[in-house]
């Protein structure tokens, strides 16, 4: 499940987390129908559309052994937007209970369902890790990430201050609040700059998408890449 934000401004994410997959021997299919999952109208209050996208959503992913996904976010949307969305229907609900039982965010999957946490990456730098929100308080992704990180050849993972504060994006909430927004990704950078990181890792686009626009506003030397990127590369 490719989400909206990766396929249409950070593609290379998904081939990452496609190619990736498909080393440590998964069978990987890419519905061609899929489309977004509707969080973006469920979160602003469009509750009939959101639920079309829903339905067609669990629709297309019926029959697959599991349903992986680069975005925490949109992996508790899943979870539990779409358990909000259908309680009052119980064929519904079944439905989406049963894709919610398949779907795993990239590092949950790997660590949890493929059982490990050494995916023989090899990546050469100093990197600081940052926890989405809806990946680590929705969707309850907890070290799975920096277990990953930690067994990467050549990378030294250095602490994050405040690692845990949001990085403004919060989807809608960029656009409709964009100066509150600027104020807290600005903190966050400030964090990331204190480091002396030279690569800034996140799991979810929209986060990475609202911290690389302001680390490269200020002009800092920091390459910002998705979790799947760094465990996609090899010698």
């Amino acid at each position: 499940m490719v989400t909206c934000l990766v396929d249409q401004l950070d593609p290379e994410v998904g081939l990452a987390t496609t190619r990736l997959l498909s080393r440590l021997g998964v069978d990987v299919e890419f519905p061609d129908s899929q489309t977004c999952c509707g969080q973006a109208a469920w979160n602003s209050g469009f509750a009939k559309q959101s639920r079309t996208l829903a339905e067609h959503t669990i629709g297309v992913f019926e029959g697959y052994d599991h349903v992986v996904t680069p975005s925490g976010s949109c992996g508790g949307m899943i979870h539990h937007g779409y358990q909000q969305m259908f309680r009052d229907d119980r064929v519904w609900l079944e439905r989406a209970r049963d894709l919610a039982s398949r779907t795993f965010e990239l590092s949950q999957y790997i660590v949890d369902v493929l059982g490990t946490d050494d995916v023989g990456a090899t990546y050469s730098g100093t990197a600081t890790y940052h926890p989405s929100c809806h990946a680590k308080r929705i969707l309850g992704v907890g070290d799975q990430p920096e277990r990953l990180l930690s067994n990467v050849e050549g990378l030294t993972v250095v602490p994050l201050p405040r690692a845990e504060d949001c990085c403004g994006f919060g989807g809608s909430f960029a656009v409709k609040l964009s100066d509150l927004s600027a104020s807290i990704v600005g903190e966050k950078v400030q964090h990331v700059e204190s480091t002396a990181a030279d690569t800034l890792i996140s799991t979810d686009a929209g986060c990475l998408l609202n911290m690389r626009t302001a680390i490269e506003h200020k002009g800092l030397p920091v390459r910002v890449m998705h979790l799947a990127q760094v465990l996609e590369s090899t010698k």
